[in-house]
């Protein structure tokens, strides 16, 4: 499909995308709280996100990887 977008995920990536997808639909939802995550989580969401953003032809800023 041309206009597909494939990211291959690890499974504590992908369970961290999760919880935050849900915990920001709920927090949109009902008011929830949304948990604060760790070090980690916010590493491999961040990874997501740059990976992502290359993917859809984002550009990148100079902190990206890639730049050296």
């Amino acid at each position: 499909m041309e206009d597909e977008v494939v990211l291959r995920l690890d499974r504590a990536t992908a369970q961290d995308l999760y919880v935050t997808l849900y915990e920001v639909g709920e927090h949109i939802a009902a008011g929830a709280p949304i948990t604060p995550p760790t070090t980690e989580e916010v590493e491999r969401i961040g990874g997501v996100l740059r990976e992502l953003a290359h993917a859809i032809g984002r550009h990148c800023n100079a902190y990206c990887d890639h730049l050296g």
